[in-house]
């Protein structure tokens, strides 16, 4: 093939970009203007010989120089020289020349066969495939097409090429929508309509998206503007299908809500993914016909039903979950888009909310924490609009009432959901219940002998039915008596029946409830070595979802090999289970039973406390530690409580903040358990929350850490502990100004550091005072900002506290901006990034950088304020900081507008209002909103930034705040016309 020399070194161009050339992985020199021209308009021929006069005519147009035909000669002549072994392929006929290129020898060529590639996936119903064709076809511009060429044959085919990516882009953005990525879409075709006012197709995409986004005023302010903008600009209305989407709109159309097909979803990236959550199921699951094929046929009829909704009910250990798992995994099919587990509790003193459980089911379903709202509402509806078109199943496990099943269900056509608990849900409308009873005994029989083996049960019938009458034919009572015999090769089944058969093992065995439970894990642990019994007792006395290897060991006061070892046999024994490498939990009933256990045997009582005050320290030092590592310098854990017990240390910041986060529900249970204590412990538990402050501001467990917070508060003013009250009120004001609840911040603040100063605790003077400056200065009370952080500096400063005066300067330095000192902001923040750098800190500086960039704004010093956020903003996304990033995307959004490129501003601030979803209150959404507002009026769409405000000034009336009057300003004129 011409332009192929056989040994990869095949030529290869692109035009959708500046015109270049390669031959293989080498990049040819193509010459001058005039001489890149003469090849474009030979590549943009597909093969087909140009005459010398078009060639003339493309290069110069009307006036050729008198030696045009010459230089056309010699310019074919360089490129055949720089094309070296493939010099063939520029080839002469008739006068004229051509160039042959291979197989994607050409960008546009590549573009073309994606693009219909594309087009047949989309015809055949593959969407999701359709859209990443696409996306792979825009990928190959880069930059302006024919970049550097001058002429009109060159200014004609960039006009074309021009359209053409429109053309495509409009396609990909259409199936964004299709697929259900219609709030990712927002932002850019925000920018896209700002660049193309004229271009209805974009203004129709636009509208849909919004509206999908439940943002159904701005879409048709979108309608609005682009209806005043034809009239204005052309004279005409609006196309039939804009006018058309308009009604729609207005008549909330059902249709227009997004649908698609299992298909349709995307396979890549984290927008859509198919969680596959169910727990492993055992191999030796044993009868229960009757219920498998009852409940089997249930979830077989789930598509083409509004929802199929099962309710497994009976005592606990009669293997509802078993049950449950080992018919979800057979009815995998029938919901190829995903299966959801969770464990809910039900049996547990505190219930798992089914607002934390939407918010774990929406991010295995792929929805960022910046898509997640708060409360349980709006949680169950984006559950299921998430949820439309896909046929997925959940499996709600040990629920404790309908209540809390009813907010996690589907709804949805062809989505199934599976219940279990020791509840009968009558009250679950809809639900097929089915009662769980014990096991026949010739099932127990064969559960028994599949676990112990055939060999010892077939010779000793009677005393192995003797055994599984003894635990009721419970299974789970069935399952541990078992585990313990094939443990123990020396025993015979005679002997476990005996011992089963001792009354005093066997008190009320038979009866229905717990007790027949209990009679089997009495059996269990009787039969455990004493260190194996105290592992067993003491890990039941901590809460949370489960526990690490290492918080075990601390709990235990052993080192990890002998731990490991421990819970290890323990696993073996089925009274713990692995839930996943070096992590372990209970079931909620041996849980119980532990408990019961360490508060019944655990001697002297007070070991008990001992253990989970190890447990304490150790998320104590460990966090501490994490704090260090991301704050050098800060004094902050110079006067945090003294741990007895060491915790893990680490020399890595991001194993360290992955740490924090991977343990936040472990510790935050630890900090909840604790909330009852008094004096040291109650002491520590604060100081945990202090350390951990990263959870506050990462929005993922912001809610959990404000309830343990507001519990310590509450138990340090009960026990007048005046020190754990002040820090605790400390981080309660941290709370609420991240949450933009400013009124409660500032009085948890006044609080705080009144009882900092009453007893000389230099946390509340240092963080709460530099907090509550934070807060005057956004209730506009200057002075006393200025002054509360004046205080801060001054305590920091006498603490030796490098980071915090840091956090301080850049503080002030916000507060000098908002009474027009800029210059000396300026010179604030430069004092910060000084002092943080001076102290090696490293994500925190990012706080710096924004004030920074913030003051610079204002200075007018725009390209270096860009400069700054931009460093600032992937340094707070690296380390989960989703306030922050928000935040920073929100400056930067001003910042475009100040540069008058207010496209960019729209799209920052469309990606801010995402981030800020579900954290940093309604107040920065807000003004969010009135920067938005102010960049879409400045090019043109002055409706969709009218419904921005409209709504920017419901939030700040509601608040009381002042920047109510700014907005009504925005909004004086448009009442006015």
């Amino acid at each position: 093939m011409a332009g192929d020399t056989g040994h990869g070194q095949q030529l290869r161009f692109t035009v959708l970009g500046p015109v270049r050339a390669w031959r293989g992985d080498e990049p040819l020199h193509t010459g001058s203007p005039q001489q890149r021209a003469l090849l474009a308009a030979l590549l943009l021929r597909g093969g087909r010989t140009a005459t010398a006069p078009e060639l003339v005519d493309a290069l110069w147009g009307e006036e050729p120089p008198h030696a045009a035909l010459a230089a056309l000669r010699t310019y074919a002549s360089r490129l055949r020289k720089a094309f070296g072994p493939a010099a063939d392929a520029l080839v002469s006929e008739s006068g004229g020349y051509a160039i042959q290129v291979g197989l994607d020898g050409l960008d546009i060529d590549t573009a073309e066969r994606l693009a219909a590639d594309a087009d047949k996936a989309r015809g055949a119903g593959d969407r999701c495939r359709a859209r990443d064709l696409m996306n792979e076809a825009l990928a190959l511009w880069d930059g302006e097409p024919l970049a550097g060429l001058s002429g009109p044959y060159a200014d004609t085919q960039r006009a074309r090429l021009d359209e053409w990516r429109l053309t495509l882009l409009e396609t990909r953005l259409d199936l964004d929508l299709e697929v259900g990525c219609h709030a990712e879409a927002v932002s850019e075709l925000t920018a896209l309509t700002a660049a193309h006012p004229l271009r209805e197709r974009l203004r129709e995409l636009l509208m849909v998206a919004l509206y999908r986004s439940g943002r159904q005023a701005e879409a048709l302010a979108v309608y609005a503007d682009t209806r005043r903008l034809l009239a204005d600009e052309l004279g005409v209305d609006p196309c039939p299908e804009l006018s058309e989407l308009q009604q729609r709109i207005l008549n909330a159309d059902a249709d227009l809500n997004v649908h698609f097909s299992t298909a349709d979803r995307p396979t890549a990236g984290p927008t859509f993914i198919r969680p596959a959550q169910l727990p492993a199921t055992v191999s030796d699951f044993t009868g229960r016909a009757a219920f498998v094929d009852e409940l089997s046929d249930q979830l077989a009829t789930a598509e083409g039903r509004v929802m199929a909704v099962s309710a497994v009910a009976g005592i606990g250990g009669v293997g509802k979950t078993t049950l449950a798992v080992h018919v979800a995994h057979a009815a995998r099919h029938h919901f190829p888009d995903g299966q959801l587990y969770v464990d809910l509790q039900g049996t547990g003193p505190v219930v798992v909310e089914p607002e934390a459980v939407l918010g774990a089911f929406l991010r295995a379903l792929g929805v960022p924490d910046s898509g997640i709202p708060e409360g349980a509402e709006e949680r169950a509806a984006l559950f299921r609009s998430t949820l439309d078109g896909r046929r997925v199943l959940a499996l709600l496990d040990n629920a404790r009432d309908a209540a809390q099943v009813r907010p996690l269900l589907p709804g949805n056509e062809g989505c199934a959901a599976l219940v279990t608990s020791r509840s009968r849900m009558v009250d679950l409308a809809g639900a097929h219940l089915v009662d769980l009873d014990v096991m026949s005994p010739e099932e127990a029989l064969v559960l028994f002998t599949r676990i112990v083996g055939a060999e010892r049960v077939g010779s000793e019938r009677d005393a192995a039915m003797d055994v599984v009458a003894a635990c009721g034919f419970l299974p789970l009572a069935i399952r541990i008596a078992a585990s313990r015999l094939a443990a123990r090769r020396t025993w015979t089944v005679s002997v476990l029946a005996r011992k089963l058969g001792d009354e005093r093992r066997r008190l009320d065995e038979l009866r229905a409830g717990d007790l027949a439970v209990k009679a089997t894990f009495e059996l269990g642990y009787g039969q455990l070595e004493p260190g194996q019994a105290r592992a067993f007792r003491l890990l039941g006395l901590a809460d949370g979802p489960d526990i690490s290897l290492a918080a075990a060991a601390a709990l235990l006061d052993l080192g990890t090999d002998d731990t490991e070892e421990l819970l290890e046999s323990l696993v073996d024994t089925s009274l713990l289970e692995s839930a996943a490498p070096g992590r372990y939990r209970f079931h909620d009933l041996v849980r119980l039973y532990a408990r019961s256990c360490a508060e019944r045997d655990e001697q002297p009582p007070a070991e008990r406390d001992a253990a989970m005050s190890r447990l304490l320290d150790f998320y104590l030092a460990t966090t501490a530690g994490v704090y260090v590592l991301e704050r050098p310098g800060d004094q902050l854990l110079a006067h945090l409580t003294p741990t007895t017990h060491p915790g893990l240390t680490f020399t890595d910041r991001t194993a360290a903040g992955d740490w924090l986060f991977a343990e936040a529900g472990c510790l935050l249970a630890c900090v909840r358990q604790h909330a009852g204590g008094t004096g040291d412990t109650l002491r520590r538990a604060v100081d945990l929350l202090l350390a951990a402050k990263d959870l506050a501001e990462s929005g993922a467990y912001s809610r959990q850490y404000e309830q343990a917070a507001v519990a310590l508060l509450a138990t340090a003013r009960a026990t007048g502990d005046a020190r754990a009250e002040g820090r605790a009120r400390t981080v309660l004001t941290h709370v609420h100004n991240c949450a933009g609840r400013f009124d409660q911040a500032d009085e948890q603040a006044r609080h705080a550091v009144l009882l900092g100063r009453a007893h000389q605790d230099p946390i509340p003077c240092c963080y709460a005072a530099n907090n509550r400056g934070i807060t005057a200065m956004y209730q506009h009370r200057h002075e006393d900002a200025e002054a509360y952080i004046g205080q801060a500096l001054a305590a920091f400063r006498a603490d030796g506290n490098k980071p915090g005066e840091a956090s301080a300067l850049c503080n002030l330095s916000r507060a000098h901006l908002a009474t027009g000192r800029i210059q000396s902001a300026v010179h604030l923040a430069e004092q910060g990034i000084a002092l943080y750098r001076e102290s090696n800190v490293s994500w925190r500086l990012a706080n710096a950088l924004y004030a920074y960039g913030v003051a610079l704004t204002q200075a007018g010093r725009h390209e270096e304020a860009m400069a700054r956020l931009a460093e600032a903003l992937p340094v707070f996304r690296d380390n989960r900081q989703r306030l922050w990033e928000g935040m920073t995307l929100f400056r930067m959004a001003e910042l475009f507008l100040a540069m008058h490129e207010p496209a960019k501003a729209a799209t920052h601030a469309e990606q801010a209002l995402a981030q800020l979803r579900g954290i940093g209150g309604e107040w920065r959404r807000a003004n969010v909103l009135t920067v938005l507002g102010r960049s879409l009026d400045v090019f043109g769409q002055s409706g969709r930034a009218h419904a921005c405000w409209t709504e920017a000034l419901a939030i700040f009336d509601q608040l009381g705040a002042a920047e109510a009057a700014e907005v009504r300003g925005l909004l004086a004129p448009v009442a006015a016309a």
